[in-house]
Order: structure tokens, then C-alpha cells, then sequence
């Protein structure tokens, strides 16, 4: 999506015009502009030295070589923060947690491969501020993100265990359902042909069961052989809250 950013100055009737900092986008075939700020109250100067520079102009011994997207970054990562996201993961910094957090914000921005993610990363191709903001290394390639996800995976338990001591408690209402995701591959040992809920027949898939709380906040995730019946995968769950979760 090519988006380009521009000052736009609105009249407003006997007060100074209100002026705009917004964003072009094209979406479904259509042109479509949002605000990002309000610059109003600015100096004058400051306003048109922002005009120029987004207009690929130089102020002084100032060129614009390049510019990194923030503020989705700055807005994924603030929530994902003020959920404990991070702790969940694991309680101190490293650089696989790091690696896990951007790849979630990565999935939020927009989602992609892993080698379409390891470039948005790298310095030569970043597309936003992500990587810089979670100090991520500068040679990031896909191997490292699938590193991380086998650091993850190992972690599973603990974190569901955080997650169920977080929003469980004893006489609670629990949410389960399962759901399909088609696939292409032949090596997943859970790909099955069986009821495509996302509507891809034909397609063998992998089932996903989720356990949540009355709320909607996930507790736990469990994959499944892709014909699966909804019934068979209910009493591992029902097992996993007793044991598991106590």
C-alpha cells in the first residue's frame, strides 16, 4: 500500500484555518486520507519547514535520505506492553523475547511471511521503526525469527500457566472452540483432510483449539490433526484445566 503524507490546511470560518498533518492512502481501488495530527498550534516556520521537508525539500544542510513509519509501531507495542505481554513471555528482556514481541507487532502491522518480516527488519529494508525500537540485531534474517519460535514453543507451559493463574479462578465460566487453517504443506504431521470451516475444500488443514476466559482473554492453544472431531478434543482440555492448571 503506497501511502504518502502532506500538509492540509482546512478553513475555519472566522478562526485561523486548522492545519493538518494527514496521510494518501488507496484502499479497495479507492483514495482514501486520515489524520495523524493536528499542527495548528505550531509557529508558522515550523509548518512550512515540515511542508518542505515532506515534499522531499531541503531546509539548510538538511536532505531527507530516508524516513521509518512510527507511530503504529509506537501504539502495537504500548498495548501489547500494558497487556504484560512481554512478562508473560518471559519475565526478563533477552533477545529471543525480543524477537517474539516483534514478530507479534509485526503480525499486528501487517502480517507477512517470515521472510517478508525478516526485511522489514533488516536495516537496508526496514519499513518502519520496529526493529530500532526493540533493539533487534542488525544482521536479522528468517533463521533467527524460526530460532525464536523454537524458543517459544519450549516455553509454552510456563507461559499458559501465567496466563491460567492470571485469569482463572475456581468455579469459573471457561470458553473452548476449535477452529481449521488450511495449508499447502507436506511435511506437518497434523495435516489432515476434514470440515474446512474457513471454506478452502479440498485443502487438507490443521485444527487449532482455544481456551479462553469469560472475558475472551486466551489461556491456552492446542493443534490438532486436521479431521478432528470438535467432541474429542474437549476432554484434554477439560484434563489440562485439572492438572495443568489445578
Amino acid at each position: 500500500m503506497l501511502v504518502s503524507m502532506f500538509i492540509d490546511r482546512i478553513p475555519n470560518r472566522r478562526s485561523p484555518p486548522a492545519v493538518l498533518l494527514r496521510e494518501s492512502f488507496r484502499q479497495d481501488g479507492k483514495s482514501k486520507k486520515r489524520t495523524l495530527a493536528n499542527l495548528s498550534k505550531l509557529p508558522e516556520h515550523v509548518i512550512d519547514a515540515i511542508d518542505t521537508f515532506l515534499k522531499g525539500g531541503t531546509i539548510g544542510a538538511f536532505d531527507i535520505v530516508r524516513t521509518l513509519a512510527h507511530g503504529h509501531v509506537a501504539a502495537v507495542l504500548g498495548s501489547l506492553r500494558n497487556c504484560g505481554i512481554d512478562r508473560v513471555i518471559a519475565p526478563r528482556r533477552s533477545p529471543q523475547r525480543d524477537l517474539v514481541m516483534a514478530m507479534i507487532a509485526a503480525r499486528l502491522i501487517k502480517p507477512s511471511s517470515k521472510l517478508e518480516t525478516a526485511r522489514r527488519f533488516a536495516p537496508g529494508t526496514a519499513t518502519s521503526t520496529l526493529a530500532d525500537e526493540l533493539g533487534l540485531p542488525e544482521n536479522i534474517d528468517e533463521n533467527h525469527l524460526y530460532e525464536a519460535m523454537d524458543w517459544l514453543i519450549e516455553r509454552q507451559n510456563s507461559i499458559e500457566c501465567r496466563l491460567a493463574a492470571k485469569h482463572l479462578k475456581d468455579g469459573a465460566l471457561v470458553l473452548y472452540d476449535l477452529t481449521s487453517t488450511w495449508s499447502y504443506s507436506r511435511c506437518c504431521p497434523l495435516v489432515r483432510h476434514g470440515y474446512s470451516r474457513d471454506g478452502k475444500k479440498g485443502l487438507p488443514q490443521v485444527e487449532f483449539g482455544l481456551m479462553c476466559d469469560r472475558d475472551g482473554w486466551p489461556v491456552a492453544i492446542e493443534a490438532f490433526e486436521g479431521n478432528a472431531a470438535d467432541p474429542s478434543t474437549v476432554a484434554a482440555q477439560v484434563e489440562k484445566l485439572r492438572r495443568r492448571f489445578r
